[in-house]
């Protein structure tokens, strides 16, 4: 017999406690990162981007339509030893770190790193165009950012340059073609953006 699926609870999202300041997550992303100060201070405006009071990581946050957090994705700023990378718990996936511009182009990522360094190289009206970090592979992100942007015709695969990116650029690229939209790959030259 099969056993009875205990019904397990999830913990209500609840993004990490912002510290006072930011100095850490600055110098790890603009010294260390190499992103555009601007960038960094556009999203940081926007309270998208802060440093976390108890680890001091880079918390990089995701809003539902109505801007409420629904999504948090860290990123440790030590410049040494195995990086920590984390998605918090009970994190909605559809929602995860992103921009809407007002044109019809999507640019879709792997990493919030990944984004903020495409659009620090390609800084030319980039507020004009929608971005969207999966955090991981997932289309999910992707599909919400079309749902709610129906003006969205052009979807820029951004993912990075190894095998699971390029697989998950295939499947993406199916799924996205079957629904009507025009579809292209940027690669980077090395492994990812950054």
């Amino acid at each position: 017999q099969a056993k009875k699926q205990e019904t397990v609870e999830l913990k209500p999202f609840a993004p990490p406690v912002p510290n006072a300041n930011m100095h850490r997550v600055f110098a790890y992303l603009l010294k260390t990162r190499g992103l555009d100060a601007d960038v960094v201070s556009f999203f940081a405006r926007q309270k998208l981007l802060y440093e976390d009071a108890a680890h001091h990581n880079a918390v990089f946050i995701g809003t539902d339509e109505g801007g409420c957090p629904r999504h948090a994705h860290l990123r440790s700023t030590n410049s040494f030893g195995k990086a920590f990378r984390l998605n918090v718990e009970s994190s909605d996936p559809r929602y995860s770190f992103h921009h809407t511009g007002t044109d019809g182009s999507l640019y879709v990522f792997e990493a919030p790193i990944d984004m903020l360094s495409y659009i620090s190289m390609n800084p030319q009206q980039w507020q004009e165009h929608s971005y969207v970090a999966c955090c991981g592979l997932s289309i999910q992100p992707v599909l919400e950012r079309l749902r709610q942007n129906p003006k969205l015709d052009t979807v820029y695969l951004c993912l990075d340059n190894d095998d699971a990116g390029n697989d998950a650029c295939d499947r993406m690229t199916d799924t996205l073609e079957n629904m009507g939209l025009e579809v292209q790959r940027l690669c980077p030259v090395r492994k990812d953006w950054n």
